[in-house]
């Protein structure tokens, strides 16, 4: 199925796949864009000579783009229609930090980019009129027609021209946003639509302290517009800026650490042809920041008195403004001309380092006063390119260690006009569908949920991805949700030339049920280096480690074994029915799986259908054959267990076999959870001979054998099933619920929590992602004192 270009803003994108098919440079795409010329006629629709006519972009700003020069957008509201005088030098700003300037404006009708003072003098003097995307065309058409208008555009506006001009980068105060009541009254920026639908990276203070911050960034959110906060010497999560204020008590969806980091975001953005755009939130310096509860209370003086007074419509930002000038003694009005000063400088530095990336270029460490950089040159050389370093770069001790996938998820959901008749998408034919992309895997799934739930950064993911551009992709959004990437390894593709980064494609019905999955994770099976990953293991020290079945056979072996030696409990993943018999392998050349009480895996999660390929693969491969395995599910007792079975489980699970499978894998994974979607989770574990719990009434119930032999260190079987939390009605994606299932669990294990208090709290987590479009939900925080009680 074909569709035309919706707009100007996929002109870029649909003037690249007509030219050959190849991909182009930065400037030959920018060169297309960028014309000196002023306008001298009426353009034929969807003609590019014809926008290369109507938009005059200034001799200066061309050659930069042509030579791949780092340009700054700026607008020119904050000269015509701004309170800050014109001394703020912000091209200047932009010149000393190595960037070209380009302040975007309407010039007597004429789109403009590239103004000069000059000009810019001109139009103040000339009673222009503020402009956002509505305005354009009038002002354009109207200078068409001979009636020569000034306009300062607006972030709105500004975005729009330069992103024809084929900028990436702007630098500005602070965004419009949802104005308080504005779910009633609709009083939303345009700038908050525009950055839904211009690919432009904005850089700013976050929005001003009287809009409706949460309703802000829910709206972004919605518009697909990805937000991320500067750390600025923090760690962990951040809240999003209040433009005076460093915080707003709103957490930012994603922390930034550096300008390379955002770069490489945003040359991401550029190469999957994302056509929404970035915000940027730079926190003002602690220096002139005000502190919030002095704003919150100026602010909240300010919105009352505007309602008192009847300021409503276009009038209430000017009013309270005016009143929060008047109520900071004028240092409000500091505050805003040295943040947005800030703001241009930082932007200035990541269009320097897009400009090197671009360009292939290594990019050299940030020297940002307060910044960490752990940014990873995306096109420099990889450090696998000569050898597998011998060491970990992991130094710091965790309590969770994952070991396993990280991926980008396509997720496609079917929205046919019958749907609601055939819910399932059709076969042999193109499909109407809703189509999503993320950063997931079950390991980097897993990883996230820990660390979400515990608001806590001692968790490390260890992974693989290639040196291409969905690798760089994965990087830059490990970084920027705050995960540790140190054992993240990029292979190069120099000396890994078929290594591709996992990928992961799933099909979903109009009910956001899995019918189709397509997962490419090759690079997993294909390469090994086990000396490095128990280095990483012997540096971690971690408490658990979680073995995802992506792994090769060998690998998932290996892990096992460099995590038992470093006297971690080990946790295993089945991924899927496929994967999930990689545990239960042909055992020749490799360790063998220890049996109880000296196992070598601690705890399982499959679902039902990973249960019984387990169960299978171990008959298999004659795992059951062995006389230890033996001598343990004797110790069991378990002869005539049907009727217990029904009465702990129900006569469906029993009749398919789902105790009985997990009972026979007991000697070899001691804890068994296995997932039961909307019908809970049912816990199987052996009881050592010492567990209290074979002596607690409250417990009998659930003890579904006693040892009737004298074996040392069997006590029985403990069977529970635990019911569903919650009934979820309204599913929004059933992408990583099983990861955040078991990063939640693992969070609460990892703080000396018990695997029967954690469920019930993992089951709420793995609610939480149901009703999120993300594979990790970001509320998972909520969940933290809950977990710590059930650990202590």
């Amino acid at each position: 199925m074909r569709f035309p270009c919706r707009s100007w803003s996929l002109a870029r994108v649909c003037y690249s796949r007509a030219s050959q098919r190849q991909q182009p440079s930065f400037s030959h795409i920018q060169r297309n864009f960028s014309s000196s010329k002023r306008l001298s006629h009426i353009p034929g629709s969807g003609s590019l000579a014809a926008l290369r006519d109507l938009l005059r972009v200034s001799e200066e700003v061309t050659d930069a783009l042509a030579t791949n020069k780092p340009v700054v957008a700026l607008e020119s509201t904050i000269y015509t229609h701004g309170a800050l005088g014109n001394d703020l030098d912000l091209e200047g700003v932009v010149r000393r930090n190595g960037g070209v300037p380009a302040v975007v404006g309407i010039l007597g009708g004429v789109p403009t980019v590239g103004l000069l003072p000059e000009e810019v003098a001109r139009m103040v003097e000339g009673s222009p009129k503020k402009v956002s995307r509505r305005d354009i065309a009038y002002l354009v058409g109207m200078g068409l027609a001979g009636n020569k208008i000034h306009g300062g555009t607006t972030i709105a506006g500004t975005m729009i021209l330069a992103r024809l001009a084929g900028i990436q980068v702007f630098g500005t105060g602070g965004l419009g946003g949802v104005h308080r009541g504005g779910h009633e009254s609709f009083d939303i920026s345009a700038d908050l639509t525009e950055l839904g639908r211009t690919r432009m990276a904005v850089i700013s203070s976050g929005c001003k302290g009287f809009l409706d911050i949460p309703r802000t960034l829910e709206y972004l959110e919605t518009q697909g517009v990805l937000v991320s906060t500067f750390s600025d010497g923090r760690t962990g999560a951040v809240d999003f800026p209040a433009f005076w204020a460093r915080d707003s008590g709103v957490r930012s969806p994603s922390v930034v650490q550096t300008e390379e980091q955002a770069a490489a975001m945003i040359l991401a953005q550029e190469r999957l042809g994302i056509e929404s755009g970035i915000l940027f939130a730079n926190p003002i310096s602690e220096e002139f920041s005000i502190p919030r509860d002095e704003m919150d209370a100026i602010i909240e003086q300010a919105v009352n008195e505007s309602t008192q007074q009847g300021a409503l419509g276009n009038e209430n930002t000017p009013f309270i403004l005016k009143r929060i000038r008047e109520l900071t003694n004028e240092r409000s009005v500091l505050a805003n001309k040295v943040l947005v000063r800030a703001n241009v400088e930082r932007a200035t530095k990541i269009a320097v380092a897009l400009s090197q990336l671009a360009a292939g270029e290594s990019v050299p460490s940030s020297k940002s006063v307060n910044q960490k950089n752990d940014f990873r040159p995306l096109h420099s050389r990889s450090i696998l390119a000569d050898e597998l370093p011998t060491k970990s770069e992991a130094t710091s001790e965790v309590d969770v260690l994952v070991a396993g996938s990280v991926a980008v998820d396509l997720n496609c959901d079917y929205v046919g006009e019958d749907s609601l008749e055939h819910p399932a998408p059709h076969l042999h034919t193109s499909n109407l569908a809703h189509i999503g992309q993320s950063i997931g895997g079950v390991g980097r799934n897993v990883a996230l949920a820990a660390q979400r739930a515990l608001q806590n950064p001692r968790v490390r993911l260890c992974s693989m991805i290639g040196d291409d551009l969905a690798g760089s992709t994965v990087l830059s959004s490990l970084q920027a949700s705050g995960m540790d990437t140190s054992s993240v390894r990029q292979l190069s593709r120099q000396i890994y030339p078929t290594s591709r980064t996992a990928q992961y494609v799933a099909v979903n019905d109009a009910s956001k049920n899995l019918v189709l999955g397509m997962a490419d994770m090759d690079i997993f099976a294909a390469n090994s280096f086990p000396e490095h990953w128990s280095s990483t293991v012997r540096e971690s020290k971690p408490k658990w480690v979680v073995v995802d079945a992506n792994w090769a056979e060998r690998d998932v072996r290996a892990w096992i074994s460099a995590s038992k030696q470093s006297q971690a409990k080990v946790a295993f993943e089945p991924v899927s029915k496929e994967k999930s018999t990689r545990l239960f392998c042909n055992e020749k050349n490799l360790e063998s799986l220890g049996v109880f009480p000296n196992s070598s895996v601690d705890l399982a999660t499959p679902n039902q259908y990973e249960l019984a390929a387990m169960h299978a693969a171990a008959q298999r491969h004659e795992y059951f054959d062995n006389p230890h395995w033996w001598d343990i599910i004797d110790a069991f007792g378990m002869r005539g267990a049907r009727d217990r079975f029904v009465k702990l489980t129900s006569a469906q699970m029993t009749d398919d076999g789902i105790p009985q499978q997990a009972i026979q894998l007991l000697p070899y994974i001691p804890a068994i959870i296995t997932k039961m979607g909307g019908y809970g989770a049912l816990l199987t574990t052996i009881l050592r001979k010492d567990d209290p719990r074979l002596l607690n009434p409250a417990y009998q119930k659930f003890i579904l054998s006693r040892c009737l032999n004298d074996h040392s260190d069997v006590g029985g079987v403990y069977m529970r099933l635990f019911p569903a939390v919650e009934q979820v009605e309204n599913i929004v994606s059933v992408n990583g619920v099983g990861d955040t299932f078991l990063g939640v669990l693992i969070a609460g294990l990892a703080q000396g929590g018990k695997a029967e208090n954690l469920i019930n709290i993992a089951q709420k987590g793995a609610i939480l992602t149901l009703r999120s479009s993300q594979s990790v939900s970001e509320d998972l925080g909520i969940l933290r004192d809950e977990l710590i009680a059930a650990a202590s």
